[in-house]
C-alpha cells in the first residue's frame, strides 16, 4: 500500500513539475528576448547619439559656400563668432550616412544651431516568445548643439611699414578674439588660419542633456 501510494505521489507531481520547467524555460526565453530588446535600443541610441554630433560638427567645420574670412569687416566677425556663417544645411545632409555606418535610418531637423536626429536600426530585435519581436526595430533619438564660446575683442592695430604706403593699400587690421577660459585668438586676413582649426577653438559641440 505505501510502495502504490508513493507511486501515485509521483504520477500526481509530474505535470507539476512539467508546468514549473516550462514556466523556467519560457521566463528565461522571455529574458533573453528582453536582453535582445535592449540591446537593439541600444544600439539605436548609439547611433542617434552619433549622427546627431556628427551633423553638428560638419556644420561647425564648415562656412557658407563662397565666404572668405580674409574680406570681412570687424563687425561681420560677430556673426560668425554667433553661428550665423556656418554651413548649417550641411549638418542635416551628412547625417543619414553617420546613422547608416551605424546600421541604421535617420531624419534630421534643425533649428538655429541645434540638430535632432531620428534613428531606426535596420535590424530588429529578432524572433523570440514575446510575439511580433521579429518586426520590432530599435529607435531613437538624440540633439546635440553647437555653441558658441568667443566674442570679439580690439581690433589689433596694423603693424606701420617704414614707408608710408599709397592711399587705398592700407593692409587689414588682424582680428582679436577672445574666448571663455582666457583663450585669445589673432586671425591675421594676411595669414588666415584653415577654418576647421579655428573653429574648433570658437564653438562647441556636444549633446543635448
Amino acid at each position: 500500500m505505501i510502495a502504490e501510494k508513493r507511486l501515485r505521489d509521483r504520477g500526481q507531481a509530474f505535470p507539476i513539475y512539467v508546468v514549473v520547467v516550462a514556466g523556467l524555460l519560457f521566463a528565461a526565453l522571455a529574458f533573453f528576448a528582453v536582453g535582445q530588446a535592449s540591446v537593439t535600443r541600444s544600439n539605436a541610441q548609439g547611433a542617434a547619439d552619433a549622427a546627431a554630433l556628427a551633423a553638428a560638427l560638419e556644420a561647425r567645420d564648415n562656412l557658407v559656400p563662397g565666404l572668405d574670412l580674409a574680406l570681412l569687416k570687424p563687425k561681420d566677425w560677430e556673426d560668425v563668432l554667433d553661428g550665423g556663417r556656418l554651413y548649417l544645411s550641411k549638418g542635416c545632409e551628412e547625417a543619414p550616412d553617420f546613422a547608416a555606418r551605424n546600421d541604421a535610418t535617420a531624419r534630421c531637423t534643425r533649428t538655429a544651431l541645434s540638430f535632432t536626429v531620428e534613428v531606426r536600426t535596420n535590424r530588429t530585435v529578432g524572433k523570440s516568445v514575446i510575439p511580433d519581436t521579429d518586426s520590432m526595430h530599435g529607435t531613437a533619438n538624440a540633439t546635440a548643439v553647437i555653441e558658441p564660446r568667443c566674442h570679439l575683442g580690439s581690433p589689433t592695430p596694423p603693424t606701420q611699414p617704414a614707408d608710408p604706403p599709397d592711399a587705398g593699400s592700407e593692409d587689414p587690421a588682424p582680428i582679436k578674439i577672445r574666448c571663455r577660459g582666457g583663450k585669445e585668438v589673432d586671425f591675421d586676413p594676411l595669414k588666415p588660419n584653415p577654418w576647421r582649426t579655428l573653429a574648433r577653438t570658437l564653438f562647441d559641440v556636444r549633446l543635448a542633456d
